[in-house]
């Protein structure tokens, strides 16, 4: 498996910075959060586009994803997700990246038939330009879909190899879906995977790796032996937790504990 992180636990960040962080603590990859707050989203011009994916490729660093904040399964009408979501498929297609995240985004005011069946008919349009672009669209498990379960009822009748899962493991278990669960659920659809770890249920400040009370283990130790060598992408809220710890101050042991989690699970 590979290592990276996401840009939401150094918000607002340099590119230049963010590529160095990478470096020095050896993360293969970086997830780059697409908001007009960043140094990264889809108002970039061509030739933005052109210098960022220069300084991925000189930096030897690859664009993990995209994540994006299109909610395929709001209600109202297609036009503006669809339109949303074909911008940040661009932007993925131009900085050489594989995936785009969106999440579900449901109301409590829909019924569960009513939000899968918005969620599967914008993703299964998307999809479709997604395979255009060489982009694979993924659904994170998040919000009104937060298990597998849950987002494998979406993307089972989507049915397109361009629409997919990211697993937030942190969601998962909120949900309280079992890792072999989640695990079965997602597999056919399986992007990547975003790590974490928090204190509680009822705290979900981020916290350094392995000092919470997320099964990373369990998680790790599974997509081993499931023979699964994708992304383990390391996604720390800072953006939303200002009093968490400094994210830069992690990063180097939290690649440790992934590299030994990796290496006892094989």
């Amino acid at each position: 498996m590979k290592l990276a992180f996401s840009t939401l636990g150094v918000p607002g960040l340099p590119l230049p910075d963010v590529l160095r962080l990478a470096g020095t603590h050896g993360y293969h990859g970086v997830e780059l959060r697409a908001h007009p707050e960043e140094p990264v989203h889809p108002g970039l011009g061509l030739t933005e586009r052109a210098d960022v994916a220069a300084e991925f490729k000189a930096a030897g660093v690859a664009v993990v994803g995209i994540s994006g904040y299109a909610r395929v399964a709001a209600p109202g009408d297609d036009a503006p997700v669809l339109e949303e979501m074909r911008g940040l498929l661009d932007l993925a297609r131009d900085l050489g990246a594989p995936f785009v995240r969106v999440f579900p985004g449901g109301s409590t005011e829909q019924s569960e038939a009513d939000a899968d069946a918005t969620a599967a008919r914008r993703l299964g349009t998307a999809a479709e330009y997604a395979a255009d672009v060489g982009v694979r669209l993924l659904l994170e498990t998040h919000d009104s879909h937060r298990t597998g379960a849950a987002a494998a009822r979406v993307l089972g009748t989507v049915g397109h190899r361009h629409a997919g899962a990211l697993w937030d493991v942190m969601h998962t278990w909120l949900g309280g879906e079992q890792v072999a669960d989640s695990y079965a659920a997602l597999a056919p659809f399986l992007g990547y995977v975003q790590v974490k770890d928090i204190a509680s249920a009822e705290d979900t400040t981020p916290l350094p790796l392995g000092a919470g009370v997320l099964p990373l283990a369990e998680c790790v130790e599974l997509l081993s032996r499931k023979g699964w060598d994708g992304w383990l992408c390391w996604e720390y809220e800072k953006r939303w937790y200002e009093d968490a710890a400094p994210f830069p101050e992690l990063l180097g042991a939290g690649r440790e504990l992934l590299a030994r989690l990796l290496t006892e699970s094989a």
